[in-house]
């Protein structure tokens, strides 16, 4: 479903942010990846802040995981929030599903379930917690490279 009017909530006073909530059908994956992609434009042209090239297709990845996977195995609602924090996009998907996504082992013969994986490599900050209804699952995105940086923004020693 794509917002309906009242589903999206902005506030720019001293925060940036962008909220939408879906009703977890398939087609809410490209509507929630293009509400990421707006957010962060109006980010950067109305409020001059930085977003990197990296940090626009890193949050369109993680955005399009982390509604495919609430829409996979949460079947429901789910909400999308993204919030400007610190230098970083802070993407957070509720879901109605309690149960908390696991990592699968590593192995290059398995197709498909790497959804994580690039999640967390693509990454500041993961977190993940169960609500009082479902879960709630939070990563943090650097906006500006770094040249000493990896892919996730992390600085390494």
């Amino acid at each position: 479903m794509e917002q309906a009017a009242g589903d999206e909530g902005r506030k720019t006073q001293d925060v940036l942010s962008v909220s939408a909530a879906y009703d977890g059908d398939p087609s809410c994956i490209g509507a929630a990846r293009h509400l990421a992609t707006g957010f962060l434009a109006e980010v950067q042209a109305v409020h001059g802040l930085p977003v990197s090239e990296r940090a626009m297709g890193m949050t369109q990845l993680v955005v399009s995981e982390l509604v495919t996977n609430a829409v996979k195995y949460a079947p429901g609602p789910l909400m999308l929030d993204l919030q400007i924090i610190q230098g970083a996009v802070r993407v957070s998907v509720w879901d109605s599903d309690p149960v908390l996504p696991d990592i699968a082992a590593t192995d290059p013969q398995r197709i498909g379930r790497h959804g994580l994986e690039i999640t967390l490599a693509v990454s500041q900050a993961y977190e993940v917690r169960r609500e009082p209804v479902g879960k709630r699952v939070t990563v943090l995105i650097a906006l500006a490279d770094d040249p000493g940086a990896d892919i996730a923004g992390r600085t390494t020693p």
